[in-house]
């Protein structure tokens, strides 16, 4: 079977739920799966004063273990319709990895969390699996497969590109059972596309 990567940057736990749930999909298909964050840049005191969650259980990430994997799952919220300077910062130093071709044909994909419905999900979503198609990874979303996404009886998350949340202004919404399910199921997709090419 495979071994997966969840990798994510969550300043308030959004993103570390997500991470769980995309991680719970993966290993539904047997893949070994670590579930790791980047480091923090904000300096301390001042992520205590913004409130940041700092207590996260998931261990910090190295750019040199990117290419023991098979697939890497890569999930942060959104800053103004992009992906933040923590992920941005941990993708731009794997400037060795891809002048080597050390993450060429690995199984790469993106999750996300916005404030708001139209608060940039989809771009963001964009700006992630951007690096991973120049490291040379073959991306897997969240296709229509995934019913959930289409409904209307309730805000949601979700995008074929990558499965989303949406945390509110304040960060008082939690991921709801239909986005944790988006999340669970491309985890799984992802699992079982590498499996297919490594297991």
């Amino acid at each position: 079977m495979s071994k997966v990567l969840v990798l994510y940057y969550s300043t308030y736990g959004h993103m570390e739920t997500m991470a769980q749930a995309m991680a719970d999909g993966a290993r539904s298909t047997g893949a070994t799966v670590d579930v790791k964050r980047v480091p923090e840049t904000v300096p301390e005191d001042i992520a205590r004063q913004a409130h940041f969650k700092l207590d996260q259980a998931a261990p910090v990430a190295s750019v040199a273990e990117l290419e023991h994997y098979d697939a890497i799952i890569v999930g942060a919220p959104t800053r103004f319709g992009r992906m933040p300077s923590q992920m941005a910062a941990f993708l731009d130093q794997a400037g060795g990895l891809w002048a080597r071709g050390a993450l060429q044909g690995k199984v790469g994909g993106a999750f996300t969390s916005t404030a708001t419905q139209h608060g940039g999900q989809e771009v963001t979503l964009f700006s992630i699996v951007t690096n991973l198609l120049h490291f040379g990874m073959i991306i897997v979303g969240l296709p229509y497969g995934f019913q959930g996404q289409m409904t209307l009886d309730e805000v949601v998350g979700g995008s074929p590109y990558g499965a989303t949340t949406i945390a509110g202004g304040q960060g008082q919404r939690q991921p709801s059972a239909i986005e944790l399910d988006g999340a669970r199921y491309q985890g799984r997709l992802i699992a079982e596309t590498a499996n297919k090419l490594f297991g």
